[in-house]
C-alpha cells in the first residue's frame, strides 16, 4: 500500500524521571531529509533517532521535535556538605560553651548556613535515555505511519479513478482513429472524381494513398503501450515498497505516448480527446508528487 509523504505523528513518555515528547511532521521532498531538534544536553541521542526515522521513511523532508520536561526536579540532586556542616556544629558548640549560651541549633537553622546544602544536576545515563527516547520515537513513528497510510489510500483511490478515465479516453481514440482513415479515403475519392471526371479513377492508387495515410496516423502501438503503463502503475500503487520515484518516471512515459498520439491525430475530435487525456495524466502527476 502506498503512503503519502506528508504526515504527522506524536507520542509521550517518561524516561529516567524526565517527561519526553516526540513529534514528527513531513512534507514532500525528492529525497529523504531528516532534521532532529532536541535540547543541547541530549544531542547524544540524535544519530540514533535519525537511524530510526530512516527505517520507516525513504523520501520526504522530515522534522523531528523532541522536548524534555524536567520541572518535577527528577534530574536534580540535593547534597549535604558533611565536612562543612560538622565545622559549623563544632563552632556553635564552642560558642555555647565559651560564652555560656544555649546551643539551640536545629536542622532547619543549620541548613541555611552558606554552602551546607548544594543542588547538583544528576548525571544523565546517556544509554538509558537514548533507549527510552527511541522507544517513544517508535510510537510516534507508528502514529505517523498510520496517518501517511490513510492519506496514501486516498491518493490511491484518486489515481485509480483517473486511470479509469484515461482508459475510457484511450478507447475513444482507438475507436475514432480508423474513422479518420476512412474519411480520408472518401475525401480522396471525391477529390479524384472531381478532378478526373469521366477519365476514371485508379482504385489501386486510392488504396495505396489511403494505406499510407492510415499507417501515418495509426496509434495502435501508442495505445497498447499506454495500457501497459496503466497496468504497471496499478501494480506499483498496490505494492508494499516505496514507489513514488518510479511512478514519477512512469508518468513521463504516459506523457510521451499521449504526445505522440496528439502529433499523429488528424481529427479535431481525437485532438479534443487527447487534450482530456493529457489533462488526466497531469492530474496523476500532481498527485504522485505526494507519494513516498
Amino acid at each position: 500500500m502506498i503512503k503519502s509523504m506528508t504526515g504527522y505523528g506524536s507520542a509521550k513518555g517518561a524516561v529516567e524521571g524526565l517527561q519526553i515528547t516526540v513529534e514528527l511532521k513531513s512534507v514532500n521532498n525528492r529525497y529523504l531529509d531528516v532534521s532532529v531538534r532536541l535540547p543541547r544536553s541530549f544531542l547524544f541521542a540524535e544519530d540514533a533517532i535519525k537511524s530510526a526515522v530512516q527505517k520507516h521513511i525513504s523520501r520526504g523532508k522530515v522534522d523531528v521535535f523532541i522536548s524534555v520536561d524536567s520541572t518535577d526536579g527528577g534530574e536534580m540532586n540535593v547534597k549535604v556538605n558533611e565536612a562543612l556542616l560538622r565545622g559549623y556544629l563544632e563552632a556553635l558548640q564552642h560558642i555555647a560553651e565559651e560564652y555560656k549560651l544555649p546551643n539551640d541549633a536545629t536542622a532547619l537553622a543549620v541548613s541555611r548556613f552558606p554552602d551546607v546544602l548544594t543542588v547538583e544536576k544528576k548525571d544523565l545515563d546517556a544509554d538509558a535515555i537514548s533507549s527510552g527516547i527511541l522507544e517513544i520515537a517508535e510510537h510516534a513513528l507508528e502514529d505517523f505511519d498510520a496517518m501517511r497510510t490513510r492519506e496514501g489510500a486516498k491518493l490511491r483511490d484518486d489515481v485509480l479513478a483517473r486511470l479509469e478515465t484515461i482508459d475510457a479516453l484511450v478507447s475513444t481514440v482507438e475507436r475514432e482513429s480508423p474513422k479518420t482513415a476512412a474519411e480520408y479515403r472518401a475525401r480522396l475519392e471525391a477529390r479524384m472524381a472531381e478532378v478526373l471526371g469521366s477519365a476514371g479513377i485508379d482504385e489501386n492508387r486510392i488504396l495505396a494513398e489511403a494505406a499510407i495515410f492510415a499507417d501515418h496516423i495509426a496509434v495502435d502501438e501508442e495505445t497498447v503501450r499506454l495500457r501497459s503503463h496503466m497496468s504497471q502503475l496499478k501494480t506499483m500503487i498496490d505494492g508494499s515498497s516505496p514507489t513514488g520515484r518510479k511512478i514519477d518516471f512512469l508518468i513521463q512515459e504516459f506523457n510521451r505516448e499521449a504526445n505522440t498520439i496528439g502529433s499523429k491525430c488528424q481529427s479535431s475530435d481525437i485532438a479534443h480527446t487527447v487534450v482530456d487525456l493529457k489533462s488526466e495524466i497531469e492530474k496523476i502527476r500532481e498527485q504522485i508528487q505526494n507519494i513516498e
